[in-house]
């Protein structure tokens, strides 16, 4: 018996035809259960447009695509764009068919094995933040000192992670954006978030231990309004906001307090948190969106 046809969602645009305004991608959007922030819909719209016109001049159908449509794809992109590219690629193909209702290709072994023979050729670490993980995060945290420039330190770093913060995310934080639940955990308000298309601000957990940290730095730097993480200076002087630049300088920092491999140290970036999360999340079983 032949297998059932995949359900198309009447919304979508049809297949085999990648959306070419931005209304026909919002369908799309809408279709895969989500929204896009603007820069995110540009590189989604961008990645469809390569990827068809890859397509047509091999005589290649883009939606629904075979596995091995993409990953010749992938093989061939592999060879004059960094892996970033290439994965955002696969990324983007995979939105398109999971909006039409489509078995998604991009999930294939093939597609997996092209993704590994690109790494294997060209390594990782070249567009790669080294993910601060839970083991990763509770080290650093413990090998924080006292003064009070380690308070503001530990703090950030666990409502980095808890919070799956980018870094202009996490300096752009007010005291207030924190709300203390009645177990002790928190709910956090992000504003400006990447994700966040209508402006309203996205609210995310974070633990108990995490509202202890930020409650110890701020009662200790007094401070009660404002800016949640500021510049320390010379004899605990708390000065004003972070820049985004710091976040990353803070967290290598700490890794060398904590006696890691200067390589590892240096691998860390502002967004070493956010992918360390993820990568615990995955290891758990936990199904997410790419980030």
């Amino acid at each position: 018996m032949a297998p059932e046809a995949p359900s198309i969602n009447p919304e979508a645009p049809e297949p085999g035809r990648v959306p070419e305004s931005a209304e026909e991608l919002e369908r799309l959007v809408r279709a895969a259960g989500g929204a896009l922030s603007k820069s995110t819909e540009r590189a989604l719209r961008s990645d469809l447009a390569i990827f068809a016109a890859w397509c047509a001049e091999r005589g290649e159908r883009p939606l629904p695509a075979k596995p091995e449509t993409v990953a010749a794809f992938v093989d061939d992109r592999a060879e004059v764009r960094v892996p970033a590219t290439v994965r955002r690629y696969v990324t983007s193909i995979g939105i398109a068919h999971r909006a039409l209702g489509l078995e998604r290709a991009v999930k294939s072994p093939a597609v997996r094995l092209a993704l590994n023979r690109m790494h294997q050729r060209k390594g990782r670490r070249q567009d790669q933040a080294t993910g601060l993980t839970w083991p990763l995060r509770q080290r650093l945290l413990e090998a924080a000192g006292e003064r009070l420039i380690d308070d503001r330190n530990r703090a950030l770093l666990a409502v980095a992670y808890d919070a799956m913060l980018r870094r202009a995310e996490l300096v752009s934080l007010h005291v207030d954006d924190l709300l203390e639940e009645l177990q002790g955990d928190g709910s956090l308000l992000v504003r400006g978030s990447k994700t966040d298309v209508e402006g309203r601000g996205e609210i995310v957990w974070v633990s108990a231990d995490t509202v202890e940290l930020v409650r110890t730095w701020l009662g200790r730097a007094g401070i009660v309004e404002g800016i949640l993480f500021r510049s320390v200076g010379k004899g605990g002087r708390v000065g004003e906001r972070l820049n985004p630049g710091q976040v990353p300088r803070i967290f290598k920092a700490m890794a060398r307090q904590a006696d890691l491999p200067e390589t590892m140290a240096e691998g860390l970036s502002g967004h070493s948190a956010r992918v360390g999360a993820a990568q615990d999340m995955v290891a758990a079983g936990i199904e997410m969106p790419a980030i």
